[in-house]
């Protein structure tokens, strides 16, 4: 797709702030589920979402199915939706269904956003919608005054529009239906429309959906009264790299799942997201100084497994098995261990600069024990490092090499991982030591 900008701002600029975030796992995450959750799962992960820090959830599709209508009910009915969280509901641009949408949010006391959305494509409108560019711009209208005749007198209620498949539409078409759109709902800065824009599939490089996004921040009109959103994909594995760029083109919100899942390869991942955020000393403003414990429920949730090498979230994306890695982060650990005596401070003052481990795992809940790990890949380094940290004992160099050349015998021999009380035990009977 052709963007008509010629100068771009976005590679100058940098990534100070977080943006808005709107995790959207129970409702384009729940449809992508080959068994979407049960309610007892849905409010578990709702109240994972709420405890985390999220401010504004997208909570289901409540026309599509009744399950999600009874989900939407028992946040008004139940109260569990804290005042400072915004619930967003998703509807098609039809008014039976934007009526039952309306139905559904029927005594939610705090905020709320009814997101409405039509595919604007060419091929969608062509081969899926039979509508040429006049009469789809006629169909969005129309649903937008469905909306506002139906909601807009609800001084809570904000709206929201997606035209679907925004990177495969014409620049000019959707510039022109989303300027509609805000002067329809009479978009002001004191009620902005959210304009999301998805990038529903991937189909180009980072940079593109770059360039489309900052033309539509730096044309669309009621710019004060908009707040700019982005939902992308992750079709071509690039998701989290679009989102980013996005960002610094202009966006101020992004919808993603917490670790990415959604239809065919996913939606963007904005945990990993967040903590890109944080690994460069941005507040994400979302906890996740328990990042197993949020593994484990959206695995629960989902019936999905998180990846071993998932980024952040895996079990091993804190392991070293190399033995080169495990030599450099024992000299890290080192290094940070004693500026905090020179300096004064605990650990946890002291900026963290330990080699391999872009963030300092326990900020996010890990344990150093599972940093290093023993098996044939293993060097010096961290058998030395375990045999340290769980026994105390700190080996000379000559008898670190020395005792390295047993432990690579055994594990080759056995191709498993060794544990730190496995190295003692080869360690004592190596030395002839006795253990009282």
């Amino acid at each position: 797709m052709d963007v008509p900008l010629r100068q771009r701002h976005w590679p100058d600029a940098r990534l100070t702030e977080s943006p808005l975030w709107v995790p959207v796992d129970l409702r384009d995450g729940n449809q992508a589920l080959a068994e979407p959750m049960d309610p007892a799962r849905k409010r578990r992960f709702f109240e994972l979402l709420v405890s985390m820090g999220y401010k504004e959830i997208e909570v289901g599709y409540p026309s599509a199915s009744q399950t999600d209508y009874d989900f939407v009910r028992l946040i008004a009915e139940s109260g569990i939706a804290p005042d400072d969280v915004t619930i967003v509901v998703f509807t098609p641009a039809r008014r039976d269904l934007i009526e039952r949408t309306v139905a559904s949010i029927d005594g939610l006391a705090g905020d709320v956003v009814i997101h409405m959305y039509t595919a604007t494509a060419p091929v969608w409108r062509d081969t899926v919608l039979g509508k040429d560019r006049d009469e789809l711009r006629d169909l969005i209208l129309a649903g937008g005054q469905d909306v506002l005749e139906l909601a807009g007198d609800r001084p809570n209620v904000r709206f929201e529009f997606s035209p679907e498949v925004f990177n495969l539409t014409e620049p000019d078409y959707v510039l022109d239906i989303c300027d509609a759109m805000t002067a329809l709902w009479q978009a002001c800065p004191a009620r902005p429309v959210i304009l999301n824009l998805p990038a529903t599939v991937e189909v180009a490089t980072p940079n593109v959906y770059a360039d489309q996004i900052e033309y539509m921040h730096r044309n669309l009109a009621r710019r004060d009264s908009v707040i700019l959103s982005v939902h992308p994909h992750n079709d071509r594995g690039t998701g989290v790299a679009c989102a980013e760029l996005a960002v610094l083109a202009g966006a101020q919100r992004v919808e993603g799942c917490v670790f990415g899942n959604g239809e065919r390869t996913g939606n963007v991942d904005i945990a990993t997201l967040a903590l890109n955020l944080y690994a460069q000393g941005v507040d994400p403003k979302i906890d996740f100084s328990d990042i197993d414990e949020i593994a484990r429920t959206v695995a629960h949730c989902t019936r999905m497994p998180i990846h071993d090498r998932h980024p952040y979230a895996g079990a091993l994306v804190h392991t070293a098995f190399s033995g080169t890695h495990q030599d450099a982060i024992k000299k890290g650990f080192a290094e940070h261990r004693d500026r905090a005596i020179a300096e004064g401070r605990s650990e946890r003052e002291i900026d963290w600069r330990v080699p391999y481990l872009p963030i300092d795992p326990a900020d996010i809940g890990r344990t150093y024990e599972a940093v290093i790990r023993v098996n044939s890949q293993s060097g010096k380094g961290g058998i030395a490092y375990l045999l340290s940290t769980e026994y105390g004992l700190d080996l000379p160099r000559w008898q670190q090499q020395e005792f390295a050349r047993h432990v690579q015998a055994r594990t080759d021999a056995s191709g498993a991982e060794m544990t730190a009380a496995e190295l003692f035990a080869l360690f004592t009977a190596t030395y002839g030591l006795t253990v009282p």
